[in-house]
C-alpha cells in the first residue's frame, strides 16, 4: 500500500510540542500544517519559528484537508482532544500516557472502532536504537533463555517543581515520575519481555519542595511467562536511563545520556551497549556501537503508516497495558506492596468507563479488547 503524507495539526506549543514539530520536519511522512495553543503570544512565536499557520481547534477540526491531530497537551486533556478529533474524523497521535486515568485510557482506545480512526500513542522509548538491538539479541537467541529484565529512568524534575507546574498535582500526574517517565520503562519491558501479568511496588517522597506526587518508585514486575523484572524511576536523581536483559547465555546492557532525551539525534553519543557472556567478567565485555537514530521521527512515521492502513505497535491497546502497569503499581503501593494483577486494574476501569458511557447512551466497543489486542510486544 502506497503511503501518502499525513496532513496534521499540532495541539500544544510547549516544550514537547517543539520536540514533535522538529521530528515532523525530519520526515516526508508528516505534513505539519498548523499549530494550536492557549497562549496567543507563545502560539504566534511557535508558528513563526516552525513556519506553520497558527489556528484554533475548531478551525482545524472543520478543515477537510487536515487528516490528523498530534496532541502534545497535558495528560488530563488527552481524552477531550482525542474525542473531539475522532468525532471530526481525524486520526490521533497522543504523547504518552494515553490518558490520565485507566478508564479514560479505555475510552480513548474505544474511539478507533466508534469513529473509524487510528489512535497511536507515543511510547517512543521502545524505538531507541539500543532497545531495538536488545530485542534483536533476544530474538536471535544470543542471550539464551531470558530470565530477568531491569530498567531505570530517573532525573531531577521533582527538585524543580512548583505549584504552577501541572506535574505537582497527583490528579494531573499520578505517581509523579511513575506516570511521566517510569511508564516508558514499563512499556520497554513489555516490548522486550512480553506481557506483564502483575506488579508490586513501593514509593517515597524525597524532594523538599512539597509536591503532592511521589518522586521515587521501585516496581517489581512479574511477566506472564514467569520471568521477573524491575523498573526504578526517580525525580530526585541525576539523569539515568538504562536497560539490562539477563539470559542464561549472556547479559546485554544499554545506557544513554538521558539529558539529551529531547535531542534524539544525540542519544548515540556516549551511549554504552555491551554483551557479557556467562563465563566472562567485565573485562571480557563486548562493546557494540549504537547507531544514530531519531525515536520521535520514527514514532511519527509509524503513525503515518497506521493512518495509511498498516498495523502499528504503538497502538491504543498497547498504551492501555502500559497505563495499567502504572495504576497497578499505585494500587500496590497503597496496599503495602501487595502484588496487583493488571487484568484486575483493567477490569475495574472497564466498569467505571462503562458506567460513564452508559450514562451518555453510548456503546462499549472497547470492552475486553485491551487484553485481547495488546499482544506481547504490540
Amino acid at each position: 500500500m502506497s503511503q501518502h503524507p499525513v496532513r496534521a495539526a499540532l495541539v500544544g506549543v510547549g516544550a514537547w510540542g517543539r520536540v514533535l514539530a522538529k521530528a515532523a520536519a525530519q520526515t516526508p511522512a508528516i505534513d505539519l500544517v498548523c499549530c494550536i495553543g492557549r497562549s496567543a503570544h507563545r502560539l504566534a512565536a511557535f508558528a513563526k519559528e516552525f513556519e506553520l499557520t497558527a489556528c484554533d481547534l475548531r478551525s482545524a477540526l472543520a478543515d477537510k484537508q487536515i487528516d490528523a491531530l498530534i496532541i502534545a497537551a497535558p495528560n488530563e486533556l488527552h481524552l477531550e482532544f482525542a474525542e473531539l478529533a475522532a468525532r471530526a474524523g481525524k486520526h490521533v497521535f497522543i504523547e504518552k500516557p494515553i490518558a490520565n486515568t485507566m478508564a479514560d485510557g479505555l475510552r480513548v482506545a474505544g474511539l478507533e472502532r466508534v469513529h473509524g480512526v487510528r489512535i497511536v500513542v507515543g511510547h517512543c522509548a521502545r524505538l531507541l536504537a539500543g532497545n531495538r538491538m536488545l530485542r534483536e539479541a533476544i530474538d536471535s537467541g544470543e542471550l539464551g533463555h531470558v530470565t530477568q529484565i531491569e530498567a531505570n529512568f530517573s532525573n531531577d524534575r521533582a527538585l524543580k517543581l512548583s505549584p504552577q507546574d501541572w506535574r505537582w498535582y497527583q490528579a494531573n500526574s499520578p505517581g509523579g515520575s511513575l506516570s511521566q517517565i517510569g511508564i516508558h520503562q514499563l512499556d520497554t519491558l513489555r516490548f522486550l519481555g512480553g506481557d506483564i501479568a502483575a506488579v508490586s511496588a513501593g514509593a517515597a517522597r524525597h524532594s523538599p519542595v512539597g509536591a503532592e506526587v511521589e518522586d521515587q518508585w521501585i516496581v517489581r514486575v512479574r511477566f506472564a511467562d514467569g520471568k521477573l523484572g524491575t523498573v526504578v524511576s526517580s525525580w530526585t536523581s541525576p539523569g539515568t536511563y538504562s536497560v539490562r536483559v539477563t539470559g542464561a547465555a549472556a547479559l546485554m546492557s544499554y545506557e544513554i545520556d538521558q539529558s539529551h532525551w529531547g535531542q534524539p539525534e544525540r542519544l548515540h553519543e556516549n551511549a554504552i551497549l555491551y554483551v557479557q557472556g556467562r563465563a566472562a567478567g567485565p573485562a571480557q565485555r563486548r562493546h557494540i556501537a549504537v547507531p544514530q537514530t531519531s525515536m520521535f521521527r520514527d514514532e511519527l512515521e509509524l503513525f503515518a503508516a497506521a493512518v495509511n492502513g498498516q498495523a502499528c505497535a504503538l497502538s491504543a491497546a498497547n498504551a492501555c497495558q502500559a497505563l495499567a502497569a502504572v495504576y497497578a503499581a499505585i494500587e500496590s503501593q497503597a496496599q503495602s506492596g501487595r502484588e496487583v494483577l493488571l487484568a484486575d486494574v483493567i477490569a475495574a476501569a472497564e466498569v467505571d468507563a462503562g458506567h460513564f458511557e452508559e450514562s451518555r447512551g453510548s456503546t462499549l466497543p472497547w470492552k475486553g479488547r485491551v487484553a485481547r489486542e495488546a499482544g506481547g510486544v504490540g
